[in-house]
């Protein structure tokens, strides 16, 4: 995976978990993330040094990995998002019989059927 896409799959990961982060944790993350600051712009702007940057971006990262892995917020929302496209083009194609299947498919998943 190149580093764009591991940015990419974080900042989605921190739209979705970046407030269980401490509050040092998401300032660090949206200075790097977001702001694209440098490692040692951040350790002058906060007084500590890049390392310590660095290690509290290497363990923001993982705590929002971990959240992922135990909560599926990401991977249920994309598995929804996927149902109402697959409804959506039925209904497009005027198949309302099959776009009514999907949808109760979709409502039994989220009920965890």
């Amino acid at each position: 995976m190149d580093e764009l896409t591991k940015t990419e799959q974080l900042g989605d990961l921190y739209a979705y978990y970046g407030s269980l982060l401490t509050k040092g944790q998401q300032n660090y993350f949206e200075d790097y993330y977001y702001n694209d600051l440098s490692l040692g712009e951040i350790a002058d702007n906060h007084n500590v040094s890049r390392q310590a940057v660095y290690d509290n971006l290497r363990r923001s990262a993982a705590a929002l990995k971990k959240y992922e892995n135990k909560l599926h917020m990401q991977e249920d929302y994309n598995k929804i998002e996927d149902h109402l496209e697959k409804i959506s083009q039925l209904i497009d194609h005027s198949n309302v019989s099959q776009a009514k299947i999907e949808i109760i498919e979709l409502l039994n998943n989220m009920r965890g059927e």
